[in-house]
């Protein structure tokens, strides 16, 4: 709020007539020009459609001029310097009556300063005042000022009802504050009151919801998804120097860490389909503990010119408001492919997605997965644009045997029971989404009786299939040579 005021305070004092703030928060920017008001000694009128002219300090209403162009000639008219607060005066702004009103009002103003402030949640700036007109933002709440929210909504909370206690996971607050980050202070207000008043409590349920109702806020539709279902590392077999990059990183990404200037910026997952490297994403946002993104480029394209690189940097923006966050890009060389068949929105799409991974300030986690390096363009998997390239490979003996467990483990079905040395051997050149068909496919076998699924069902169901390693033999060894000197096995 004291940032607010004094960068406010200081746009008041210049000779800019007409100021724009988009901004949902309309209470709070009467509070703030309430209070500049004050300071400056001078008048503070707000308008609307159903209220008409008042004078804000004393809730005194004016004549009623509800009209936009009565209260603009009113206006005009007064030799009362002072501050007047238009408010949802967007759709009036296609009117040219109420431009040329504004414009007349502006041009005035060293004669008389009556300063003009619109209000929406959305304004096109009229080119005809653009040279006249300024704009102001209301900052975002930081961490410590959204941890003072938890506080004091946890306190109201108690107090409305002294006999009640408020409880709180100390990492669930603190992954809270972290992810409501983007959101301006009355929607985290909001959010943190629902999910303390569902049980008098914040836990990683409610910082779970918060986070889909964050994202529902800001992004309704687009082509960035909220993907609800993350897992853990443990729930992921392999992976370990992926796993070992990531765990380095989390502190430093999470703004934990001490004397590290720059956050990592992602990774690159290269491999075959099936290989895993789809949970490995989801393993990722889970182990960072922030909400994964997955951004679909099919949903980018657009017929008409402009529109899909319009789409694309919705869709950047997207992540941004939602960081500290994970994007997952799957499939990215479908979505940035640079054939000529495109008239070039191929390039152009690449050339956006570049820019912003370089100039980035936010704290935004980039995992885009591939099958297929033909189609990647050297400019992405070059060193810097992201921190490592990770090559997930066929999974070897151990690794096959950690994913028949825990995939009967999912199941419901003993491991133990189960010969899993057997399994790993005769799975030889299966991926690990291979290997769960066969489970899935033994249980369908015997109707879905767990005690009748065995070890012999499930070597029944291995011999019954080609492996991918005789499907795609020549691709995977393209892969494979590719990586030998590029990537880092995973």
């Amino acid at each position: 709020m004291f940032s607010d005021l004094h960068d406010l305070e200081l746009l008041l004092r210049s000779e800019t007539p007409l100021l724009l703030i988009e901004s949902r928060e309309e209470p709070r920017i009467l509070e703030l020009f309430n209070r500049l008001g004050a300071r400056l000694d001078a008048p503070v009128f707000s308008w609307s459609v159903t209220e008409g002219l008042r004078l804000t300090r004393f809730d005194i209403a004016e004549e009623q001029y509800t009209e936009p162009a009565e209260v603009l000639r009113h206006i005009k008219a007064t030799t009362q310097p002072g501050i007047y607060l238009l408010l949802d005066f967007h759709p009036f702004l296609e009117h040219p009556l109420h431009v040329r009103l504004l414009k007349e009002i502006a041009q005035r103003f060293r004669d008389t300063p009556r300063r003009l402030v619109l209000v929406s949640h959305a304004l096109q700036t009229p080119p005809e005042v653009s040279h006249l007109a300024a704009r102001f933002e209301l900052s975002l709440p930081d961490r410590s000022r959204l941890l003072g929210l938890i506080r004091e909504e946890a306190q109201a909370w108690q107090h409305a009802a002294p006999n009640r206690s408020f409880r709180a996971n100390r990492e669930a607050v603190e992954q809270l504050s972290r992810n409501l980050l983007g959101v301006t202070e009355s929607d985290a207000r909001r959010l943190i009151r629902n999910a303390i008043r569902n049980d008098g409590a914040i836990t990683e349920s409610d910082v779970a919801d918060v986070t889909r109702a964050k994202y529902e806020l800001l992004s309704p539709g687009g082509a960035v998804s909220f993907e609800y279902d993350t897992v853990g590392f443990g729930d992921v077999a392999g992976l370990h120097n992926l796993k070992g990059f990531v765990d380095r990183r989390r502190a430093v990404f999470l703004d934990e860490g001490k004397g590290v200037a720059d956050p990592p910026k992602g990774v690159m997952l290269l491999g075959v389909q099936g290989g895993g490297k789809s949970l490995a994403a989801k393993a990722v946002a889970g182990r960072l503990g922030v909400p994964l993104l997955r951004l679909d480029f099919g949903a980018l394209y657009n017929k008409f010119i402009g529109e899909s690189e319009r789409n694309l940097r919705d869709a950047l923006r997207t992540a941004d408001v939602m960081a500290p966050c994970v994007l997952w890009c799957d499939e990215i060389e479908k979505g940035i492919a640079t054939g000529s068949g495109d008239d070039g929105l191929g390039r152009r799409l690449l050339g956006g997605l570049l820019t912003w991974m370089a100039e980035r300030k936010t704290r935004v986690f980039l995992v885009a997965t591939s099958n297929d390096i033909s189609g990647l363009p050297p400019e992405l998997v070059r060193k810097g644009r992201l921190d490592e390239i990770f090559f997930v490979d066929l999974p070897g003996l151990e690794i096959r045997r950690e994913v028949f467990r825990i995939h009967l483990s999912k199941r419901g079905l003993e491991s133990s029971r189960f010969d899993l040395e057997r399994l790993a051997e005769a799975s030889v050149g299966f991926t690990g989404a291979g290997i769960e068909q066969a489970v899935v496919n033994a249980l369908y076998a015997a109707d879905s009786d767990a005690a009748a699924t065995d070890t012999d069902a499930l070597l029944a169901e291995l011999a019954a299939t080609q492996p991918l390693s005789v499907v795609m033999d020549r691709q995977i060894e393209a892969l494979r040579d590719w990586a030998r000197d590029r990537a880092v096995p995973a």
